[in-house]
């Protein structure tokens, strides 16, 4: 799958170039600062840094997006995160091998829970991925266990009928994205 991930990273990179420019822009006058970047676990718990565009203020707290308060979502932010939008700067680290378009979502260095869940059922031995099973069925990492096993299962049964229908299945909108609290 790996000439698959280069071969459509490529394709997306320069297709939503134009888009990417306009969206760092917007991100500009909506944070100051477009991008987020993120070190996250990769492949046999290697970090690497995540590239997204931005959808919080920046002083909000760097933890998992369901420790978030959903009041630190920009406007434009709830837009990129509702279209998926925000996830398109990742398609850099696909070509850098440090991620796959479909494997389980990095994870933080500090949620120990999902680490030891994930390494107990041998996903930390995958690339992670833009999307994948839990995504787009709305399983997020605020069920750590849930989580692991969804990303363990999806790994058994990856084939390229799978590997296309989580990417469509992203695309066309299925899934809720990662959940934040609502504001106090």
């Amino acid at each position: 799958m790996r000439i698959l991930d280069i071969s459509i990273a490529t394709i997306g990179l320069i297709l939503s170039f134009p888009l990417m420019i306009i969206m760092y822009v917007i991100g500009l006058f909506d944070t100051g600062s477009p991008l987020f970047i993120q070190e996250r676990v990769g492949r046999n718990r290697k970090a690497f840094n995540l590239v997204k565009f931005r959808t919080m203020v920046p002083e909000t707290e760097s933890v998992a997006s369901h420790l978030a308060d959903s009041s630190s979502i920009t406007p434009i932010g709830r837009f990129l995160r509702r279209t998926k939008l925000d996830e398109l700067p990742q398609l850099w680290n696909v070509l850098k091998g440090e991620m796959s378009l479909v494997g389980p979502r990095p994870c933080l260095f500090s949620q120990i829970e999902l680490i030891e869940e994930r390494e107990s059922r041998g996903v930390l031995e995958a690339r992670p991925g833009i999307t994948g099973l839990a995504q787009v069925t709305g399983i997020d990492m605020s069920t750590p266990q849930l989580l692991a096993e969804t990303d363990a299962a999806m790994l058994r049964s990856l084939d390229l009928k799978h590997y296309f229908r989580y990417i469509v299945q992203t695309v066309t909108g299925k899934g809720s994205g990662d959940r934040v609290r609502s504001g106090e």
